[in-house]
Order: C-alpha cells, then structure tokens, then sequence
C-alpha cells in the first residue's frame, strides 16, 4: 500500500506530494525553508538559518507520515550555490546528534530565492 501526504490541490503549480510512504519507508519531497512575507514568515538571513528552517519543515512532515529525523536513512542537500556548503554543514550535524545518515548534495536552481533545500528517505516508526 502507498500513502500520500500534502497531496497537491487541483491546480497547484508544484505537482507532487510533501511525502509517500511505502514498504516500511518514507519519501519526502524536496523541501526548502518556509516563506510566506505576506505572514510574517521568511527562510531567514543566512544560509544557517535557512538549514534549520527547512529541516524544521522536514521534521513536520516525516511526523505527520509517522517517522522523524532521527529515522532518515538518507539525504539529499541542494543548494544554489557552493560557497554556502560549508556553513550549510555547521548547522546541519546540528540536526543529527545520533548519527549523521547517508547523503549526497547537487546544485539546483529552481524559481525561488531559497539557498538550501531538503529530500530524504526515513524508516517508519
């Protein structure tokens, strides 16, 4: 069985779920940090905060699908642009004091002002 979470609504310009679950695992979509000005809520100032800020928003969505960051078997980082990587980094080990899981980290440009930006697979449970 596959479960979907954060399916689009009819319409919506970003064609895909937050996450799926299948077979013991869960996919997550690649996320950055949240932004809505309009709210009051921005990614934030430096490529540190925006790290936190998107794997916040990366946690959120593997509880709501049942798991946690402390389950992520692998990682994906994009970032626009490569001198942020080391900064990137610092925060990131933050973020798994148990065990830092696999990971691999591509460029990417998508239209967005985001530096950063999450995909994982996480165990279930």
């Amino acid at each position: 069985m596959i479960e979907f979470f954060g399916e689009p609504e009819a319409g919506s310009p970003r064609p895909f779920s937050a996450a799926t679950r299948a077979a013991g695992l869960i996919f997550v979509s690649g996320h950055s940090a949240p932004h809505d000005p309009a709210n009051g809520i921005h990614r934030g100032a430096t490529p540190a905060d925006e790290v936190r800020n998107a794997l916040g928003r990366i946690s959120e969505i593997l509880t709501e699908a049942g798991s946690s960051l402390d389950r992520v078997v692998q990682m994906t980082m994009l970032i626009t642009d490569p001198s942020d990587y080391v900064a990137c980094n610092a925060e990131y080990v933050k973020h798994f004091p148990g065990g830092l899981p696999a990971r691999h980290t591509a460029r990417f440009g998508v239209p967005t002002e985001a530096r950063v930006a999450f995909s994982c697979v996480a165990l279930v449970g």
